[in-house]
This record gives structure tokens, C-alpha cells and sequence, in this order.
């Protein structure tokens, strides 16, 4: 008995475990959450908002996985820099992963993740790195899915298109992703009209758009959170009795935007707007509603109706299902990769189809690669409220790879 007891202490002072039988204390797990905060151009607070609501809930209820659930935040600032800044502090900070963030630059901050092999779990989608990275693992399909998904949408209801997207690189990808769409839907391409992405008027390109969408067509911007400038500029041009419908995707165009903007007697009613997930009034949404009505403790930005707050509770359902499927003492960098790439699957509850990150769950596309969501959703302003145009949801999959195809 006594030499037992004295191989079971050696081990404890070697590192090695815990007495069998005894139990063992979980270690804290460590992740970060980025995204802009009061910049001139699109901000997300809502990002790292809805991050410390869920760690809150989480922790109430015991952790993720019996771990406590520690949530860095970090401002990006829309800015290379700050994005680069951010991804060096979670280096520093010896992050177990980067979860549910906001940036469009992805040569800034993946470079150091990987640097480090930190996981980048769940991002917003708005650059390559995301969908090409081997350490990047994306719960929707971006950009690309909503500019492709927006083409097919549009080419069910408009005779032709004008596009109103940034003057930037991220905004350089875009035409011929909407381009994809309207011409499997057998319509032409759409006319490209650039645009500084935090101009405080609109009025020149407006008037492009219009000119080029001519009657029974469709003026689509996306422009983030200046989409709303744009279109403020656009209602006030003469009618002259043309049907010109308009459009956008969610994060330029969401329910919060539309609510300010008079909601059924604003300039969105009829809009169609192409998304990634569910409408925000559907049922699959109210666990995530629950959570922030009694962990967000009164925190305005946490909006369930933002898509960025979405797509953040996404990441973070997948990063409990992950830790759950390690069931370790220790949770790190390398073991949750390695969970990933091993075919864990992620099931959100119906907000996107079961998620996994096998090679062949993969797209497979020239420049969107590691897509593994290739669903969106058809919506329109009805009443002031965004509604399902079409049930269920639409898989651009095959408008994807006729973009990376050169069509």
C-alpha cells in the first residue's frame, strides 16, 4: 500500500495526472472574439457582445464541458493594422482558438494564426484567407454564398441589375459572384458601379444605378453598414415611374436597419435580401434568444437580429460540440485542429445544415476551397419585417464552382 501510494504521488509531481479515482480540475479554456468598434465604415459590437453573453451562460451552467470559458475581445478597427494587432495579442494571449470574429482582412490576420496554429473558428466571411486557410473553419458560406445566392434570387425577379458594392479589394470579388448567379438564371450580367465605402452621399452612383437597372429591374448594394447612406441617397432622386426594386445581403441590409428606416413605410419595403440562415422570427433561433435575454445583462448591442451576433452564437454552439467531443482535462490549440479535421460534427439546430470540416465535406472551389455550407436563404421585406421569400434553403454550391470556373 505504501509503495502504491508513494508511484501515485511521483506521478502527481511528475505531471503525469491524478490519483485514479480522485477526479482532476478542467483547465480554463481561452479564445478570442474580434470586430470593428466605432469606425467610420461597418461596425459589429454586437461580435464581441454576444461572445460574453454566451461565455456567461456557459459558465452558469458549468462550463463547456466542465472548463470555464474565458472570452477576450479585441477591437479591429476596420483596419489592416488593427486587425494584425489583434491576431498578435491572441499569439500572446496563447488563445485556444479565435471564434465567431468580424474582419475583411484576412492576409493580416490569419498570417500570425497560423504562425501559431490557433484555429480561426466561425468568422463573419468576408475574405479569402477565411475559405482557403488550412486553420480556418467557417460555419457559412460567406461573401461568395451571399453575392451568389443574391444573383439567382434576383434573376427569378428582375429584367436586369446594378450592382453598388465598395471601391476595395474585398469589394473587387464581388461582381463576379452576383454575375454568377444571374447568368444560371439565364439573365446578363449586372452592371458594376463603385463606390467609396464610407461616403456620407451617393447621389452619382444612385443615378448609375438606376440608368442601368431601367424598368423591371433591380438596384442591389452592398456596401455594409453604409448601405443604408446609399439608399438614403437613392430615395431621394425624381421617380419617374420606372418598377425598380432594390436589394441587398444581410450584414448591408438586416432587420435593426430596417426597423430605423421607418420599417414598412422605409425605403426597404420589397427589398429582397439574400441571407445564410433562417429568417430572424424562426423557431431555431430561440435558444439564442433565451441566452441573451438573461446574459447579455441589458447589453444593447447584443441585437438577435444582427447577423453578425448570428453567426457568432454559430461558432460558439460549434466550439461546445468540439470541446465536448475531446472530453480532456486539457483543451488546446492543437487538439481542437485535430478533433476538427478528424470529422466532428456540429449540429446547430437547424440554423445551417450539420457542420463538419472533412476534406471531402469541403467545396472545393479556387478561392472559397474549405466552404463546407454552401446554403442561403431567399428573403423579402414584407411589412416592414424580413420574411422567408422562398422556405428552406438554396445551395449555390454549383454557382460557386461556375465562378471559380470562369463560368
Amino acid at each position: 500500500m505504501a509503495g502504491a501510494t508513494l508511484a501515485a504521488l511521483a506521478l502527481l509531481a511528475g505531471g503525469c495526472g491524478a490519483i485514479p479515482g480522485t477526479g482532476s480540475a478542467r483547465d480554463t479554456i481561452t479564445v478570442m472574439t474580434w470586430a470593428p468598434i466605432g469606425t467610420n465604415a461597418t461596425n459589429m459590437p454586437g461580435v464581441p457582445a454576444m461572445a460574453k453573453a454566451f461565455a456567461n451562460y456557459v459558465n452558469a451552467s458549468g462550463g463547456l464541458d466542465g472548463h470555464k470559458l474565458r472570452v477576450l475581445t479585441c477591437n479591429e478597427r476596420n483596419d489592416p493594422s488593427g486587425a494584425a494587432t489583434c491576431a498578435r495579442r491572441a499569439v500572446d494571449e496563447d488563445v485556444d482558438a479565435v471564434v465567431g470574429s468580424y474582419s475583411q482582412f484576412g492576409q493580416e490576420f490569419m498570417a500570425p494564426l497560423e504562425a501559431a496554429a490557433i484555429p480561426y473558428l466561425g468568422g463573419y466571411g468576408l475574405s479569402e484567407e477565411e475559405f482557403s486557410s488550412y486553420l480556418s473553419y467557417p460555419v457559412n458560406g460567406g461573401q461568395a454564398a451571399l453575392l451568389a445566392g443574391d444573383g439567382r434570387q434576383l434573376a427569378r425577379n428582375c429584367e436586369k441589375t446594378a450592382l453598388v458594392r465598395p471601391d476595395t479589394v474585398a469589394g473587387d470579388d464581388l461582381p463576379d459572384l452576383l454575375d454568377a448567379g444571374l447568368t444560371q438564371g439565364k439573365r446578363d450580367q449586372a452592371t458594376d458601379i463603385r463606390a467609396a465605402e464610407d461616403a456620407t452621399d451617393y447621389t452619382e452612383q444612385a443615378v448609375e444605378a438606376r440608368s442601368s437597372a431601367g424598368d423591371g429591374g433591380c438596384v442591389t448594394a452592398v456596401l455594409g453598414d453604409h448601405t443604408q447612406t446609399f439608399y438614403d441617397s437613392y430615395r431621394r432622386l425624381p421617380q419617374d415611374g420606372r418598377d425598380i426594386r432594390v436589394s441587398s445581403v444581410v450584414g448591408s441590409v438586416d432587420q435593426p436597419l430596417i426597423d430605423r428606416t421607418g420599417g414598412a413605410d422605409g425605403p426597404f419595403e420589397g427589398a429582397y435580401v439574400t441571407g445564410w440562415y433562417p429568417e430572424s422570427s424562426d423557431p431555431a433561433w430561440q435558444p439564442m434568444r433565451k441566452v441573451i435575454d438573461k446574459y447579455a445583462f441589458g447589453d444593447d448591442d447584443v441585437d438577435p437580429d444582427n447577423p453578425g451576433v448570428q453567426t457568432t452564437w454559430i461558432a460558439y454552439t460549434a466550439l461546445r460540440e468540439i470541446v465536448s467531443a475531446i472530453h480532456d482535462n486539457t483543451v488546446t490549440a492543437g487538439k481542437i485542429v485535430d478533433t476538427i479535421d478528424r470529422g466532428v460534427t456540429v449540429d446547430t439546430g437547424g440554423l445551417t445544415p450539420p457542420l463538419r470540416w472533412r476534406f471531402q465535406d469541403m467545396l472545393g472551389a479556387s478561392g472559397f476551397p474549405r466552404i463546407v455550407n454552401r446554403d442561403v436563404t431567399f428573403q423579402v421585406v414584407r411589412g416592414g419585417r424580413l420574411v422567408a421569400e422562398r422556405k428552406g434553403f438554396v445551395n449555390v454550391g454549383a454557382t460557386l464552382q461556375n465562378t471559380a470556373d470562369g463560368f
